[in-house]
């Protein structure tokens, strides 16, 4: 087994506490150990980054490129191995993961780029004799706090412009996948990217995750939205830079005119695969009376032949719930939509496999209301409910009618409608024929109400957290 220390100041170094990393599709394989560390290694880790930052965020922009760059070459070239730990240790299938591993490495290529695309600007000044130019600080030490789901895809979107743009990163990954994140901490540490600026604690959010909050100049996190509004309310008492990425309950609406196969392939895929832990998962599918009873039927059908299975194993399409904790959560859930009075169409069903695993089928549930629990709050499993809609205006008032504004999806063959809903849709992602999940790295990711706070991530727009501009006035 390998123990996934902790690295700090360019060391690896063991914590506290070893906890084991176990396979979702099999429980009885421990991948590893991770090394949990302690309050006094944060903060030498945050101690570390800050000295770190002088020679980073002033040396040459080349310097921030080639390292950059052979992080995306590593990542490129070990796909595969580092897919495989992935699927091991996440549950989602061998290849969902060497595809979020290439997407890692596509977004550290994007940004070796990003740091030689560093602009300013030189206006005249009102007065005679002055220039005035326009120009970005690093912001310094950033927290970098990210889940379970995309445990390289996530952290390669925070850590890499951090990086590009000059900052230091102290970075805590989940509890549940430390594998990842140690081999990811372990490329960026050959990299060229000197001794502290890049360091990474293991542990959990209560203990490690709050020392960071309390030490850093900027906090980045993906994950609930209870520990989002905590991290929020913490770091505005700080005064120090946000950004939170907190889950959604997105809709997937389906017109009558919709192309059936387009539309069920959506909703499918969108709900279901990736166990449907995604935030962006479609978990509300509001359709229109015209097509509704035949498009549930034939989703329902769908449903019935997807191999829920090991998440290595050739053929699987949907893995394992990640641990025994999520998959309760999910089993609740479904209770709560029977006890609602939804009519369930298909029920996810606890699976016996070859290993022992946390398997469970997808269910759809149908007749259910936007007032029910089960639309209200994210399940996070492969669970989706059908709202039925009278036409396209009441559909937009449902998938609008939600707390959450992540992604939101129609599919529709009319132009009319397509436009009106990219207008009026109360999200930060629009999808026209579309699943709800499955995004580009190059440009800008986040949601409104209760699914985002603070600045965009990826593409150009993390300029806009991840540096402080600085005007400055030049007498000539």
């Amino acid at each position: 087994m390998t123990q996934y220390k902790n690295l700090i100041a360019g060391e690896w170094v063991a914590g506290t506490t070893e906890v084991k990393n176990i396979n979702p599709s099999d429980t009885d394989d421990v991948i590893g150990t991770a090394s949990y560390a302690s309050v006094k290694q944060v903060a030498d880790a945050i101690a570390a980054a800050r000295a770190a930052l002088p020679k980073w965020n002033v040396g040459t922009t080349q310097l921030r490129s080639d390292a950059l760059s052979a992080i995306s070459n590593e990542l490129f070239s070990r796909r595969e191995e580092l897919g495989e730990l992935l699927a091991r240790e996440e549950g989602k299938t061998r290849a969902e993961a060497i595809g979020e591993v290439g997407r890692a490495a596509n977004i550290f290529r994007f940004f070796s780029g990003e740091v030689l695309r560093m602009r300013g600007e030189t206006l005249a000044s009102v007065r005679p004799g002055i220039d005035v130019t326009i120009t970005r600080d690093p912001v310094g030490v950033i927290g970098v706090i990210t889940p379970w789901n995309f445990p390289i895809a996530i952290p390669a979107w925070k850590i890499a412009p951090a990086l590009a743009f000059g900052n230091a990163v102290v970075f805590k990954p989940s509890e549940l996948t430390p594998g990842s994140a140690w081999a990811l901490a372990d490329i960026i540490s050959r990299s060229g990217v000197p001794a502290g600026v890049f360091n990474l604690v293991h542990g959990t959010g209560a203990l490690v995750g709050d020392a960071i909050l309390s030490g850093v100049d900027a906090i980045t996190f993906t994950g609930s939205i209870k520990t989002g509004r905590q991290i929020v309310q913490r770091a505005t008492e700080r005064m120090i830079h946000v950004q939170a990425e907190m889950g959604g309950k997105n809709p997937l609406i389906v017109l009558d005119d919709a192309d059936f196969d387009i539309a069920v392939n959506c909703a499918v895929d969108g709900s279901f695969f990736q166990t449907g832990q995604r935030c962006t998962a479609s978990s509300r599918l509001i359709v229109t009376e015209g097509i509704h009873d035949r498009f549930v039927h034939a989703v329902a059908e769908r449903l019935g032949k997807i191999m829920t299975d090991h998440a290595l194993k050739a053929g699987t399409q949907v893995g394992p719930v990640v641990d025994q904790r999520q998959l309760d959560q999910d089993l609740r859930y479904i209770d709560i939509g029977v006890s609602e009075g939804a009519k369930v169409l298909v029920k996810g069903e606890l699976l016996k496999r070859p290993t022992p695993g946390h398997f469970l089928s997808p269910t759809l549930f149908t007749e259910s209301t936007n007032q029910m629990q089960i639309n209200r709050e994210e399940i996070f499993g492969p669970v989706a409910a059908v709202i039925r809609a009278k036409n396209y205006e009441e559909a937009l008032h449902i998938a609008n009618d939600t707390p959450f504004g992540l992604s939101a999806g129609i599919c529709t063959t009319s132009q009319k409608h397509a436009r009106h809903f990219q207008q009026h849709s109360e999200a930060g992602l629009t999808m026209l024929n579309l699943a709800t999940a499955g995004l580009d790295y190059h440009v800008p990711f986040g949601g409104r109400k209760a699914s985002s706070y603070g600045p965009r991530e990826q593409g150009t727009y993390a300029l806009e957290f991840y540096t402080i501009v600085k005007t400055s006035y030049l007498s000539v």
